[in-house]
């Protein structure tokens, strides 16, 4: 694939060229005439939006690459699910903090794109906690040959007695009804099963476990805040702590095998591509 060799050197890029071989894959494996959905999942920090930007630019074909992240609800929506349900839907990231209506009607018009389509694909400002305005969002030119969409959770399947299950951290312990991790299960039972059921296929990037994650998220924290020009204030690294914990249960449940299965992209702590496991 053009451009893979140039990219080869840097940790991030050979995950890339695993993701650009699969995604090749499936435009190779695709019916005439169909642009596959593909889902790209990894734990947070673990490299997966870098990956797929590098992979997008390897491939020969026209790829329409977004985040999940930028189809969350936005910080109103979140608030009113917030007083509905739970205090803890404030905080962006779990199954239901999502606006698939919108990732639905965003897939559905890059399918119906043309040759001179310009195709909008929202964004969120992590930053600000909310979603972009629609003037900056990016715009893809053309028709792709696939889509791929990129998120911590694509691909996990719901557990029963979940929301039964002792807490795992103290961001559970604040939901002692559980009422916050049984809206998750329904939605990875309801919603979300039906968007993974629309795909042609997954790739897993896994992590060596869940203790790497919270040094990743902090390395990608401070980069949003030097992206600002600015330096992390030290009150984030305890934001940052706090906040994976709302990911904890299912991020262990994907990495334990509790997803949709696909291609397997097995890194360590440095986000190198590991052999895969001997069964």
């Amino acid at each position: 694939m053009p451009g893979a060799a140039t990219h080869a050197r840097e940790p991030q890029s050979e995950i890339a060229l695993h993701v650009a071989v699969w995604i090749h894959r499936a435009i190779d494996a695709a019916p005439a005439g169909h642009i596959p959905l593909l889902f790209l999942s990894g734990a947070q920090g673990s490299g997966k939006s870098t990956a797929l930007r590098q992979a997008v630019s390897m491939l020969p074909e026209p790829v329409a690459g977004a985040s999940l992240d930028d189809f969350y609800l936005t910080k109103a929506e979140r608030a009113g699910l917030a007083r509905r349900v739970s205090p803890l839907f404030a905080t962006r990231g779990p199954p239901g903090t999502h606006d698939l209506a919108l990732l639905r009607e965003t897939v559905a018009l890059l399918r119906g794109a043309t040759g001179t389509s310009g195709t909008l694909i929202p964004a969120f400002d992590k930053l600000a906690d909310d979603r972009s305005e629609r003037e900056t969002w990016y715009s893809f030119s053309g028709r792709p040959a696939a889509i791929v969409i990129e998120g911590w959770m694509m691909g996990a399947l719901p557990e029963a007695g979940a929301a039964d299950a002792p807490p795992l951290n103290a961001v559970e312990e604040e939901d002692a009804s559980g009422v916050w991790r049984r809206y998750q299960e329904d939605a990875l039972a309801g919603d979300y099963a039906a968007l993974w059921d629309s795909a042609d296929g997954f790739c897993h990037i896994l992590a060596p476990g869940f203790d790497t994650v919270l040094g990743w998220r902090l390395e990608q924290e401070e980069a949003l805040w030097r992206a600002r020009g600015e330096a992390m204030p030290h009150e984030r690294r305890a934001w940052a702590a706090r906040f994976i914990q709302h990911y904890e249960r299912i991020t262990r449940r994907m990495l334990s095998g509790g997803r949709r299965p696909g291609a397997d992209i097995l890194i360590d702590a440095q986000r190198r591509v590991r052999p895969p496991q001997s069964s």
